[in-house]
């Protein structure tokens, strides 16, 4: 009875419709120094205009198989295709219009996302973005690569740099030009607020910036001071000057809109409720913490006051 292998890398290519996926993932078949001796499975998740010509592959034993229906994608499926063919390496040309949570969701035991790189076309993007957020969001939240094809020097690239850094500020992002030419994007991008100033002062727009950045980059936050406006919550399980402070993110639309907050240790009990608006100066710890059921940055206040909440209570990336 065949088994799966322990470990299965897949590489995703995720886009919509004419992004410039399937060419990509051709040149990428073409290239010896992806032969890796493997069984490749090429997983078709949308059908475009181009169409592979395994005649020009350089990578050898590669199988091509299509799904054509979203309910297709079940770990079943999935399963049943790599021990068909045998896949010990899996290639993902991923459906636009679906999101990523539903493949993460479906992925056999072993699958592992080796690499996800998204495509856009320029020329559509912007119209894409204004019309379905949700759908743009989803493919670049946690992309490592971010490829503007067909770019043309006309084009306002800080429209599309912005775009991508209002989702994520780790995607690489290339501008591919319609010769052929690549171009990495260049463009200083400095947070809003001044990481090494003796007090980090979180302005009330801001936050959505810094509650990313802490968790992208903790350790450049140990040690700091911060100083910002969040919202209470509190849990009769914890000693009773432990709350949880910060606001309400909303990422993509209204449907995502998420509490996120930090643990923070008052400097005394102050009964304060949930729902309380707090401005607090505190020091940030990395440090065991029963929210985190392990280990989390945590604020150690050293001043409190209550405060009216702001004229803009809901934090965002724009």
């Amino acid at each position: 009875m065949k088994k799966l292998p322990a470990e299965t890398p897949v590489y995703m290519f995720v886009g919509f419709l004419e992004s410039g996926k399937t060419k990509f993932i051709q040149e990428t078949l073409e290239d010896p120094r992806f032969d890796t001796g493997e069984n490749t499975l090429l997983l078709v998740m949308e059908e475009g205009v181009e169409e592979y010509d395994e005649s020009k592959f350089a990578v050898q034993n590669v199988s091509i198989a299509y799904l054509d229906d979203q309910t297709e994608l079940t770990e079943e499926k999935l399963t049943a295709l790599q021990l068909e063919y045998g896949a010990t390496r899996v290639l993902v040309e991923f459906n636009g219009m679906w999101l990523l949570e539903d493949f993460f969701s479906a992925m056999p035991e072993g699958w592992m996302i080796n690499q996800l790189m998204t495509f856009f076309d320029t020329k559509t993007v912007l119209n894409y973005n204004a019309n379905m957020r949700q759908l743009v969001f989803d493919k670049i939240q946690n992309t490592q690569m971010v490829v503007f094809n067909r770019y043309e020097q006309s084009v306002d690239k800080m429209a599309l740099h912005k775009l991508v850094r209002g989702i994520s500020r780790r995607a690489d992002i290339v501008y591919e030009y319609t010769n052929g030419k690549a171009e990495y994007d260049d463009i200083e991008d400095p947070l809003p607020f001044d990481v090494n100033a003796p007090v980090i002062e979180i302005e009330d727009r801001d936050y959505a910036f810094f509650y990313r950045d802490l968790a992208e980059n903790m350790e450049s936050y140990i040690g700091k001071t911060v100083k910002f406006k969040g919202i209470v919550a509190t849990d009769k399980r914890l000693p009773e000057n432990d709350i949880v402070i910060g606001r309400h993110i909303m990422t993509c639309c209204a449907d995502d809109i998420q509490y996120s907050g930090l643990a923070c240790v008052l400097p005394m009990p102050m009964g304060v409720k949930t729902r309380d608006w707090l401005e607090i100066t505190a020091k940030i710890e990395f440090t065991k913490h029963r929210i985190y059921k392990g280990k989390g940055p945590v604020l150690i206040a050293s001043a409190v006051k209550k405060c009216e909440q702001p004229e803009e209570p809901l934090a965002t990336f724009y």
